[in-house]
């Protein structure tokens, strides 16, 4: 990682906020630049295995440019008071992203076995406010569109991973850490594939349903 500049002494930030009024958009840059190392302090509290340190910088440093750009001097405030909290609201918020997709992965619950004794874990994924999928097919017709619908809408990359994840096609369930390690990627490029990958197949479903009807 870059090392972080050396925050601005107040006169100089002074300055910049004064050229930034006038329209100096190299001074908004200036403004950024000093301040990164302020993302680094609010990241930290945020910071766990389960979260790759660059995309908490990368999200941080878009709540830092709001701040920069929406600033108001004549408020009274601090910028680094401001920023704190616009850098901290960012955060917060892709982490209320992650709960809302983490609840609805959650509905993905095993409903049997198929032909080869695969456990198929995915299938909650169909249902929806409108469509009773219980009602409009059973098992087994759940059981026969998920191994045509797999091949068909996925990638081969994406069909890998589902398979290692859920454990289909005689793979081992492995965590995405592990699938992670298998790939050399990280594991939340492997949860946002896998989410992509579940995401077509819901889609999927439904249009084929709604074609039925």
């Amino acid at each position: 990682m870059t090392p972080f500049l050396e925050p601005l002494t107040p006169e100089e930030e002074q300055y910049y906020l004064a050229q930034r009024e006038k329209g100096d958009k190299s001074a908004e840059d200036v403004l950024i630049e000093r301040n990164m190392r302020l993302i680094a302090h609010v990241v930290k509290k945020y910071a766990s295995p389960e979260r790759e340190l660059e995309e908490l910088i990368s999200i941080g440093t878009i709540g830092l440019i709001k701040a920069v750009q929406t600033f108001e001097v004549s408020k009274g405030n601090k910028l680094v008071t401001y920023a704190a909290k616009c850098i901290d609201n960012e955060l917060l918020m892709m982490i209320r992203g992650e709960k809302k997709k983490a609840k609805d992965v959650s509905l993905y619950e095993p409903i049997g076995m198929d032909k080869e004794g695969n456990a198929i874990r995915l299938m909650d994924m169909i249902e929806s406010e409108d469509i009773d999928v219980v009602e409009v097919c059973d098992k087994q017709e759940k059981i026969v569109w998920l191994r045509e619908s797999i091949r068909e809408v996925l990638s081969d990359r994406e069909y890998e991973i589902i398979a290692m994840r859920y454990g289909l096609d005689g793979e081992k369930e492995k965590t995405q850490r592990e699938v992670a390690e298998l790939f050399g990627i990280s594991r939340s490029y492997v949860s946002r594939l896998e989410k992509k990958a579940l995401e077509k197949m819901k889609n999927d479903y439904e249009r084929k349903i709604n074609k039925k009807d």
